[in-house]
């Protein structure tokens, strides 16, 4: 998921160069999305981790 969020990132930011605004900033809304879940995910992986072991 983090990889989406990376690509999207980077197709904001080539949008942006270019000057399609539109495009970048829906690009840089899902990038933000994709990340903002990606970290929730990584964060309960780690507490269930550690409630698991301990």
């Amino acid at each position: 998921m983090l990889h989406y969020a990376v690509v999207f990132l980077v197709i904001a930011l080539i949008a942006a160069v270019l000057g399609f605004g539109g495009i970048a900033a829906s690009a840089a809304g899902i990038a933000k999305i994709l990340f903002v879940i990606f970290a929730v995910l990584a964060v309960a992986s780690f507490l269930f981790g550690l409630i698991r072991k301990g």
